[in-house]
């Protein structure tokens, strides 16, 4: 494989809580949240390619949404879970690492990009993340049966980055055995695989809910000020 690292922009999903809003193409201060996201990604020299995976009826549109941007390798549909899309993406890599990112986080910096894609280089796999500061309690049945040391616990985000071919076999593996993915970590973790957390930040959050693009034009607004 080429030396590199490309970035895998998932952006595959339905967007079920955005109440009909199609968060991909919502504008985020007047441009696309996914070509933000395409760009953010791109201003990182650690990412020397990037594809793209989204829903099957969105190929054509996100293609000529980004084709101007000159480190735009593919544009794929994605499968019927999160792991499947992320492995047809994988497929078309032909860079030693792999940055996964979730399309929906639009704010990400390169600060965060080039922490997480050094670590891997080094640990093989890394992701960003940050402290959780709220009190997390353990429930069933509406009842708290835990409280876990606040401590030991981090909200990762993305990019998560690996080494190409170690990640593909662990996605394969996680899912032949039926194995719960809530992120591509959960698959190295699965594999017995070390992965290294790297600074995140607040700001790198996720668009799931309308109000949080309110919150991202206000943060994006705020960096215009600076």
């Amino acid at each position: 494989m080429k030396n590199g690292c490309t970035a895998v922009i998932v952006a595959a999903g339905t967007a079920q809580r955005m109440r009909g809003i199609d968060k991909m193409m919502a504008p985020l201060c007047g441009t696309p949240l996914l070509l933000r996201t395409v760009r953010a990604l791109a201003a990182s020299e650690s990412i020397s390619h990037i594809g793209i995976v989204t829903r099957d009826d969105l190929v054509a549109q996100v293609t000529a949404l980004c084709a101007a941007e000159p480190k735009l390798g593919f544009v794929v549909p994605g499968g019927s879970t999160r792991a499947d899309s992320v492995l047809l993406g994988l497929e078309k890599v032909e860079t030693e690492l792999v940055a996964i990112h979730d399309g929906a986080r639009p704010l990400v910096t390169t600060e965060i990009v080039d922490e997480a894609v050094a670590a891997a280089g080094e640990s093989g796999a890394a992701a960003p993340a940050i402290p959780v500061h709220d009190t997390i309690k353990i429930a069933a049945n509406g009842f708290v049966e835990a409280t876990p040391d606040r401590s030991t616990l981090f909200a990762v985000q993305t990019p998560q980055v690996f080494f190409t071919a170690q990640i593909t076999q662990a996605l394969q593996a996680a899912i032949a055995q039926g194995i719960a993915l809530t992120d591509d970590c959960s698959a190295m973790e699965a594999a017995g695989k070390p992965v290294r957390l790297t600074a995140g930040s607040r700001e790198n959050l996720k668009i799931t809910v309308p109000s949080d693009l309110a919150l991202a034009e206000a943060i994006l607004k705020r960096r215009e000020d600076r």
